[in-house]
């Protein structure tokens, strides 16, 4: 029992004490005499949930503060700590104006997947524009001449001044969400050094996928055919550009950019910029 002079019993505890970066924890409230509740995770980022749902970017110890108040405005607080380790897998995160995207980058390919985590260890893609996208095709970005870029301005042959070797990979094909290279026109299918694009793509057919397999030698799995039905994509791209990642949460997000009003050159009216960081 509490008298009417005491003060709120913060109380809390978290689903897992040990969490993989991308992973969500879920904070279970169990405060007393308690009206309202503001969180802090750690990280820069706060809440006001009851019973929030978070999740950490970035490995390392964090400490997890629940402060309750009172209808008197009495608070008091308690804190937890919550352990992030890396992931296993390469990952990205993409943030937009229009919702945030997490990727993984193969192993399969590994120049491009080293170039793109150097690129994005030197904040390169920040506030870059996706400059060209087309609804049931793909979005396209990481021109660096983008940032800050007039409505006027021609976009798309911007770059770091050098090219990746094409990594063609049979298991890494243009499905829905797949992350993949722009290029040039150039015999070796080079990529460019930074820009890329990720496919929102269109209905599939077996016959389709047949008729990629005998123009172009490659082979599809099981797996990556049943994707293809199951999703969609661009199969008229496969081993003509290098794909190397996949998104793994946030295909609607990439509907709705591919779903924006275009000018000419299907540059978006309003700029749809990017801030991408690794997951680690």
């Amino acid at each position: 029992m509490f008298s009417h002079c005491s003060a709120p019993k913060p109380a809390f505890s978290a689903n897992r004490q040990t969490v993989v970066a991308a992973d969500t924890v879920s904070f279970k409230n169990m405060s007393e005499k308690a009206v309202s509740y503001s969180w802090d995770f750690g990280n820069g980022e706060t809440s006001t949930d009851a019973r929030p749902v978070h999740r950490y970017f970035r490995s390392g110890d964090y400490t997890v503060t629940l402060t309750a108040t009172d209808e008197k405005g009495k608070s008091k607080s308690i804190t937890q700590l919550i352990n992030v380790t890396p992931p296993k897998e390469c990952l990205i995160r993409i943030e937009t104006p229009m919702g945030n995207m997490l990727a993984r980058l193969s192993d399969a390919t590994p120049q491009h997947q080293d170039n793109f985590v150097k690129l994005v260890e030197q904040n390169y893609y920040d506030d870059l524009l996706f400059h060209r996208v087309i609804n049931g095709f793909m979005i396209q970005g990481g021109d660096p001449n983008s940032r800050g870029a007039s409505a006027n301005a021609r976009l798309g042959s911007g770059g770091p001044g050098y090219q990746i070797p094409a990594e063609f990979v049979d298991s890494l094909a243009h499905v829905k969400g797949a992350l993949a290279a722009a290029r040039t026109n150039n015999p070796q299918k080079a990529s460019s050094g930074s820009q890329f694009y990720i496919v929102d793509g269109r209905s599939v057919t077996d016959a389709e996928l047949n008729k990629q397999e005998s123009s172009t030698g490659v082979r599809y799995p099981s797996d990556v055919r049943e994707k293809y039905l199951e999703v969609g994509g661009a199969p008229f791209l496969d081993q003509g550009y290098t794909v190397f990642g996949q998104v793994i949460e946030g295909l609607d997000v990439i509907d709705k950019i591919a779903a924006t009003k275009t000018l000419s050159g299907d540059r978006p009216e309003e700029d749809v910029w990017m801030k991408i960081s690794l997951v680690r």
